[in-house]
């Protein structure tokens, strides 16, 4: 599965979906909800069923997402599911291949990871006072000097971590909640 979830660089496609906002909440709805039908996620994000329509199929196209048979009712009905995947946008050895399209990717994803520390930042609060007893965020700032290479290897060895916990996620679990995470580590010249 780690070689399945393996992505050099994001195709066009791929980015075209990242830099749409109602395809990255699509994409944040089915991996909530972990499948749904066009009616479901019109009524989860207040979207018309024929407007997902053509989103679903450019998430398709991108292999974001994909259609699970097993849970249609019948040869017209179609369930759609995310596909396991890390998404790269570029690197130097995969360079993105459109610029302002990586950039606007890497936009969206920025407003979607800034929405997700206003939403953890603000339940903090509920958690360090005693309000919340229940762990549901983490928010937290640590600093570490590395080399280049052992920072690329933190960076490896995170993904390894989290996909780890996905292989193993025991899907029959009561207690259940997608968590969303981002890392941010940034040296001192950026």
């Amino acid at each position: 599965m780690a070689d399945e979830l393996a992505d050099p660089t994001a195709s066009t496609a791929v980015l075209k979906a990242l830099a749409n906002p109602l395809r990255r909440a699509i994409m944040r709805a089915l991996l909530r909800l972990e499948s749904a039908r066009a009616t479901d996620l019109s009524r989860e994000l207040d979207v018309p069923a024929n407007k997902l329509s053509f989103h679903l199929r450019a998430l398709a196209a991108a292999d974001l997402i994909r259609e699970d048979p097993s849970l249609a009712r019948d040869k017209r009905d179609r369930v759609w599911a995310p596909a396991p995947r890390n998404i790269n946008i570029g690197s130097p050895e995969h360079p993105v291949e459109d610029e302002a399209l990586g950039l606007a990717a890497i936009h969206g994803i920025v407003d979607d990871h800034l929405a997700l520390v206003t939403r953890t930042a603000a339940w903090s609060m509920e958690y360090v006072t005693g309000r919340q007893t229940e762990e549901h965020a983490m928010f937290v700032h640590t600093n570490v000097r590395l080399t280049t290479d052992e920072f690329e290897r933190l960076n490896e060895r995170l993904l390894e971590v989290i996909n780890e916990f996905r292989e193993a996620h025991d899907a029959s679990a009561a207690d259940t909640h997608l968590y969303e995470i981002d890392i941010i580590a940034a040296d001192e010249t950026v």
